[in-house]
């Protein structure tokens, strides 16, 4: 792939990147998405074959990176206190604010079961390996993935109902229910 292609390429995928983080993988259009990118709707179908693949390709990339993210956050912790250094990371103001970049999850779950198998496969993916990052033996993966659970639960109900002082009780109130 030429250098250009290859700079075009990222530019649609960062441009669907916050239109998924913004909106969830359906509601974009692929005309939103080359527009945000700066470029026409003709030069889309060189680079993805629908616009299903570019969003589960963004939808992969992002939760990849996700998971990058948390593995930096202090790799000496382990069980319960690295469930809770990762809710006050993920259930922060700061996360819930962030338009740019943040966990997609709070606006993607609820149109998974509407679109092809591979997302939630995508989706299965990374909860697994998400709750292999929080548990230091197998005796804790049931609370993991129900701290997960509540994580983007909560997150998703912050982001919801908008900056605030509900919101920031929700976040609160999910941090302290990880256990």
């Amino acid at each position: 792939m030429s250098d250009k292609k290859a700079q075009t390429r990222e530019r649609i995928l960062a441009a669907a990147s916050a239109a998924l983080l913004q909106r969830g993988p359906a509601e974009p259009s692929v005309g939103e998405v080359m527009g945000a990118a700066g470029l026409t709707v003709g030069g889309f179908y060189a680079h993805f074959d629908s616009k299903d693949a570019l969003m589960l390709e963004v939808f992969q990339q992002m939760l990849s990176q996700r998971r990058e993210l948390i593995a930096q956050l202090d790799p000496t912790l382990a069980g319960h206190a690295r469930r809770e250094l990762v809710a006050a990371f993920y259930l922060s103001r700061k996360h819930r604010d962030a338009h740019e970049q943040g966990c997609p999850l709070p606006s993607s779950v609820g149109e998974l079961s509407r679109l092809p198998a591979d997302f939630r496969a995508v989706l299965a993916e990374h909860v697994e390996l998400m709750t292999a990052q929080l548990v230091s033996s197998p005796e804790e993966a049931n609370q993991a993935l129900a701290d997960i659970a509540l994580m983007v639960g909560g997150l998703a109900l912050a982001r919801a109902l908008g900056p605030g002082e509900l919101s920031d009780r929700v976040l609160r109130a999910a941090k302290l229910a990880i256990v």
